[in-house]
């Protein structure tokens, strides 16, 4: 009995001391574990980071009873993040993990990790504790990796609103028009004529074109004709005659207009105003202001005014119009309708004995100073198209939210007042603000894609990308801005081909981002050649990176150097920045950072 004991305490002592020696050889010989990260330098895609690590163990180094906990750890100045661990075990260990046999054995882990800006500057370490039994050793940890590379994070976050455009002509096109009837082979105007309401509308007008500052004479176009009876070469002359009648007529009314008595405390504007009134009378004396033409025998007017007419057997008229072509065997086959053809004499054929008088005219509107000037002080004076158009007038963001206020105030069923103040809001980084104006732009037109493109814009600067997308679908064919937008949200979301794909041509940082970011740095560098503003320094650095991913050290230098001289900020950046880990202690590289 005693020698049973004496072999018992032998044999926990054995145990004991073996796994004491198992652990300490495994912990002596951990720095012949070989790891390898996937990638190299870690990522940030999608505001997280994905690790994966494989691990390979040499012969006789596992255990079989053993079993090691791995952890990998981000650690930075300051802080550190434990990623999950991965659980291996030895061959007589009955669990259900990882299995690594004597003969030696591979491990592979993979996770994902939220970035924080911090992670830039770090270094992945796995920490490993082994155990067999109750009994536990660390290994010494050991570094796999250094940094963060962050460069998704340079997007500019400029997600563009769309301003509703205004219809505003500063020109508009203004014709008057009045018609000179004649009495039967005549080409005199009758007295009876200047009482005719149209005739006197056409007279005041033309006193109102002269007079009116805002008002230019363009043209005075005379149609003449003559009704499709009688001898063609007859109304040939004669319709030739009413227009060289109305022509006069018409030069005649302008020029005895009188000069009007202008009356102001500056006498130069007085003189400015009387040359001009006398330049324009000038001008509609000009005969290349007129424009005249003759018709003999006006077979179309005659159409037109017969299917309008209610005249009996109308359609038998317009029948002989249809089958024959010769105005002679036209007016032979009418005339012989004896049962109309009087009652056309007498109402059809009166109304085509005429002239056709058009004056055609530039009505100008404000200027673009006096629009702007109106716009702040009496904005209600203006038109809706001139109170939107004088938010353009002006570069500053404060002054352009005022005038689209205004136009919320004076004309508050106008959805583009509210929605172009919500731009400005957004512009001014007042996302909630802008968010109210949408609402009343949408309340007033529901279903706008330029408003589902700027709610759109207001959700991606909330970081709701989810709801941002579904605005932004909703908002086809509002502009090319709706692409744009989705390209950053494809940035966002760590789709860089998508991204590619909208912003398509767009010669922007962000699509020069996106196309290295999709691996084209080449193509990169080429995009933001063609930006409007090539001296910013984003856009030498952006050049700079792409040099370092191309290992093209000049293109890397030349445009830090750049960057760095018109931001020295920069230079803090790059230090940082793991797109340049390599260089990191290159002299070059040194000096231009320092």
């Amino acid at each position: 009995m005693k020698n049973l004991s004496v072999i018992s305490i032998i044999v926990v002592i054995a145990f004991i001391t073996s796994g004491c020696s198992g652990l300490k050889k495994m912990v002596k010989n951990a720095g012949t574990i070989q790891y390898s990260v996937t990638p190299e330098i870690l990522q940030m895609h999608a505001d997280s980071v994905a690790i994966g690590i494989s691990g390979k163990f040499p012969e006789k180094f596992f255990n079989k009873k053993a079993t090691v906990v791995i952890t990998p750890v981000i650690k930075w100045e300051g802080g550190e993040k434990a990623l999950k661990e991965v659980k291996l075990q030895g061959e007589k260990v009955e669990d259900n993990n990882t299995v690594i046999k004597v003969a030696g054995g591979n491990f592979s882990y993979n996770d994902k990790i939220p970035y924080v800006d911090d992670m830039k500057i770090s270094t992945l370490e796995v920490k490993a504790t082994a155990a067999i039994k109750k009994k536990t050793a660390e290994f010494e940890p050991k570094k796999i990796g250094n940094g963060v590379i962050a460069t998704p994070r340079l997007l500019l976050t400029d997600a563009r609103a769309i301003i509703a455009k205004d219809n505003f002509q500063r020109i508009t096109p203004e014709i008057k028009e009045a018609d000179i009837h004649f009495a039967v082979q005549q080409a005199n105007i009758r007295p009876g004529e200047m009482s005719q309401e149209d005739i006197k509308g056409l007279k005041n007008y033309l006193v109102e074109v002269l007079k009116a500052e805002n008002k230019e004479l363009k043209g005075v176009s005379v149609s003449a004709y003559a009704s499709p009876d009688g001898a063609e070469d007859l109304n040939a002359k004669l319709s030739e005659n009413r227009g060289v009648i109305a022509e006069k007529f018409v030069g005649t009314e302008f020029k005895n207009v009188k000069t009007p008595k202008f009356t102001d405390a500056d006498k130069a504007i007085v003189k400015e105003k009387e040359a001009k009134f006398k330049e324009k009378a000038a001008k509609a004396q000009d005969k290349s202001v007129y424009s005249t033409k003759s018709t003999a025998e006006d077979w179309d007017g005659f159409q037109k005014l017969m299917k309008s007419s209610d005249l009996q057997d109308k359609d038998l008229i317009v029948r002989v119009l249809e089958m024959y072509s010769d105005p002679v065997r036209r007016e032979t086959e009418i005339k012989n309708i004896a049962s109309v053809y009087p009652k056309v004499a007498d109402k059809i054929l009166p109304q085509l004995r005429r002239s056709m008088l058009k004056i055609n005219v530039d009505v100008v509107g404000l200027s673009d100073e006096e629009i702007i000037t109106l716009a702040k002080a009496t904005p209600d004076s203006l038109t809706v198209e001139e109170l939107l158009y004088a938010a353009t007038l002006t570069n500053d963001n404060n002054v352009k939210l005022d005038v689209y206020k205004a136009c919320e105030t004076v004309y508050p069923q106008e959805w583009r007042g509210f929605n172009n103040a919500g731009c400005q809001l957004v512009k001014l980084n007042k996302i909630p603000e802008a968010k109210e104006a949408f609402a009343k732009a949408k309340e007033l037109k529901d279903g706008e894609p330029i408003v589902m493109n700027n709610f759109g814009v207001v959700a991606f600067y909330e970081n709701d990308y989810v709801k941002s997308e579904e605005y932004l679908n909703s908002a086809a064919g509002a502009g090319a801005e709706v692409n744009y937008n989705l390209g950053l949200l494809s940035v966002k979301k760590a789709d860089y081909e998508g991204a590619v794909k909208y912003f398509g041509s767009d010669c922007s940082f962000n699509a020069a981002l996106a196309i290295l970011l999709n691996g084209d740095a080449e193509g990169a560098s080429k995009r933001i050649d063609c930006i409007e503003d090539k001296e910013v320094a984003m856009n030498y650095y952006l050049k700079a990176v792409a040099g370092a991913r191309t290992a093209n050290t000049d293109l890397m230098f030349n445009n830090l150097r750049a960057a760095i001289g018109k931001s020295a900020s920069l230079a803090g950046k790059a230090k940082t920045d793991m797109e340049f880990f390599k260089y990191f202690e290159d002299e070059t590289f040194k000096s231009i950072v320092r």
